[in-house]
């Protein structure tokens, strides 16, 4: 390959810290059908107006969101749980988790309640560490990953029982550096896993006791966007 044609491909705006952001935009729709409703999705085709002018038929899953957290504890372990996903065919390595699925319920307080559920846990510290679109070229799912802290037993709400793939579900510990390591090495999939322990990693290096990462009620404009 000759140099010039090396630089031409090379070539493209060198976006500023400013401009690294993405975009709430939402091309017309001109027609929407409902192919399939589950108990907590829909499976939707939308013909999509281009910029060009052009109609692109879509199919795509709506979702109520989710929330994930790194429970991370003094020695540096992280909480976990086998879970059982039907779609994959795989029984996952998970943080806790769960759907937006309680009408009214802020972000935090689902988060919590997971911690509570799931493993028995409740936090005195929390961050926001990261937010995500879980799979943006077919699900319509906003993820949010907490970071809690300074851990506690906890009782599960009055009344919750664990049913179905949950009832399986056990409190394992791990830590931080070896999921790091089974990560990178492909052994681990699931993707609030993935991007939780990645990015308690990277913020733990910055070396300030997490104090660069969010408060945990910071704004979640890109779910909003999602909803409206």
């Amino acid at each position: 390959m000759s140099a010039d044609r090396t630089n031409r491909s090379l070539d493209g705006q060198e976006l500023t810290r400013s401009e690294l952001i993405d975009q709430a935009v939402a091309w017309p729709v001109a027609a929407e059908r409902v192919l399939g409703a589950g108990s907590f999705t829909a499976l939707l085709q939308d013909d999509v107006t281009a910029p060009d002018g052009a109609t692109l038929q879509r199919e795509y899953l709506k979702h109520p969101g989710a929330v994930g957290v790194i429970a991370l504890d003094g020695r540096g372990r992280v909480a976990l749980v086998r879970q059982y996903r039907h779609a994959v065919r795989h029984r996952l390595i998970e943080p806790p988790a769960g759907l937006l699925d309680v009408d009214g319920e802020a972000h935090l307080l689902a988060a919590q309640r997971e911690l509570a559920e799931e493993v028995g846990l409740a936090a005195d510290t929390w961050h926001v560490l990261v937010d995500l679109f879980t799979t943006p070229g077919i699900i319509g799912e906003g993820l949010r990953i907490y970071l809690a802290r300074d851990l506690r037993p906890a009782d599960a709400p009055d009344g919750f029982v664990k049913e179905g793939e949950e009832a399986e579900m056990e409190l394992s510990w791990a830590p931080l550096a070896d999921l790091v390591a089974a990560v990178l090495s492909g052994d681990l999939h699931n993707p609030t896993m993935v991007s939780g322990v990645l990015a308690t990693w990277v913020a733990q290096l910055k070396g300030d006791d997490f104090g660069s990462l969010r408060p945990a009620d910071a704004p979640w404009p890109a779910r909003d966007a999602l909803r409206s």
